[in-house]
């Protein structure tokens, strides 16, 4: 039920939810509220971001044997760079409908604006991916959110583009080691990496009813309940994931409009390789993001651009094109969810009123 203005708001994942494995325990949520907000991180890791740039730029220019891939960055075709602009605003449209497909009872404005926050920190400060998902949960939770759903429903978020990303990776990796997609069929290069992440994808499906099984021969206690909420958020993610809902494009569109700014790259550069090789170099190139550095730079290039070389892709053409990527998918995410973060502090302490839940605004029903 929606909350009257000026009242203390429900939770924003209230509705009966059917999973839960928070990327931070509840308790440390509530925490959070009593915590300066993120806002100091978010502005370091820009000027930290700032200076990385102007290093490797400095670097491009500097070293001799780099010479030729500034040449090739300098030759870009313009009108390229603009579709991948484009690609990378859908991406973070992408990502916001996927955040109001989970949250499906926050604000739509107010939801917009957490979720590409959430792309900011992802971008600037040395968090990952389930961190920047944290800082929204903070968000939520400072407007008054309860904790345990806020948690349960940020867990399930990150699970739901994870599970995108798993998804796309086993459906490369399968056609290009069975030549239905072009590209090298060398096994290492394509069915090795999408058997391991069939079987990431097995455990986790399998995973709820090994922690209900676990949970039901435990006393009541912190590690039963995490056992509980573990299954419950699966459980609830595949629900989402695999529902019969529109919405679940944006999670689709996050991933493959920002692999599309790369492929995009690659055209403004001249050299194009097949899709499979960008999508398993993406994806596997991206592991590097659990190493903290803002906004990884530096480790993601050097990451992406080793994978290419691994397919066969000339390590000139997949540096220019790596960093104008990676500028891109940086800068755009960075510059927009900062502006929406200070949005959100300025009307810090304001109350939101909550949407009815969806199966009421589908019928047209007041809640």
């Amino acid at each position: 039920m929606a909350a009257a203005a000026g009242d203390r708001p429900s939770p924003p994942g209230n509705a009966p939810s059917p999973h839960g494995n928070p990327p931070a325990p509840p308790g440390d949520l509530a925490a959070a509220r009593e915590t300066d907000d993120p806002g100091h991180s978010l502005w370091r890791g820009l000027i930290s971001l700032a200076i990385l740039v102007a290093l490797v730029a400095s670097l491009l220019l500097a070293v001799p044997g780099l010479h030729g891939v500034a040449d090739q960055v300098s030759d870009m075709k313009f009108s390229w760079l603009l579709v991948g602009v484009a690609l990378e605003i859908l991406s973070c449209l992408g990502y916001v409908l996927a955040f109001l497909q989970v949250f499906d009872r926050v604000p739509l404005r107010f939801g917009a604006r957490v979720a590409l926050s959430e792309l900011a920190f992802g971008a600037a400060v040395s968090l990952g991916g389930a961190g920047s998902v944290a800082v929204g949960a903070w968000v939520l939770v400072d407007r008054g959110g309860n904790p345990t759903r806020v948690a349960e429903r940020s867990a399930v978020l990150f699970l739901i583009t994870s599970a995108i990303n798993v998804i796309t990776l086993i459906i490369a990796g399968v056609g290009l080691f069975t030549g239905v997609l072009p590209g090298p069929r060398d096994p290492l290069l394509s069915i090795v990496p999408a058997a391991v992440s069939a079987a990431v994808l097995a455990a986790c499906l399998g995973l709820p009813a090994l922690t209900e099984s676990m949970a039901a021969r435990r006393r009541p206690g912190r590690l039963r309940t995490l056992l509980t909420e573990t299954a419950t958020t699966i459980r609830l993610t595949e629900q989402i994931l695999f529902a019969a809902d529109w919405r679940i494009i944006g999670a689709i569109a996050f991933l493959w409009c920002d692999i599309g700014v790369l492929a995009v790259c690659f055209a403004a550069a001249g050299t194009v390789p097949p899709l499979a090789v960008i999508v398993l170099a993406y994806q596997i190139g991206y592991l590097s993001n659990v190493i903290p550095v803002p906004g990884n730079i530096g480790v993601l290039d050097g990451s992406l651009v080793g994978m290419f070389v691994l397919y066969g892709v000339s390590a000139t053409a997949a540096t220019a094109a790596t960093v104008v990527y990676h500028a891109i998918s940086l800068w755009i995410p960075a510059m927009w969810g900062t502006i929406a973060f200070v949005i959100l502090r300025r009307s810090r302490g304001e109350p939101i009123t909550l949407r009815a839940p969806r199966r009421l605004r589908r019928s047209g029903e007041t809640p």
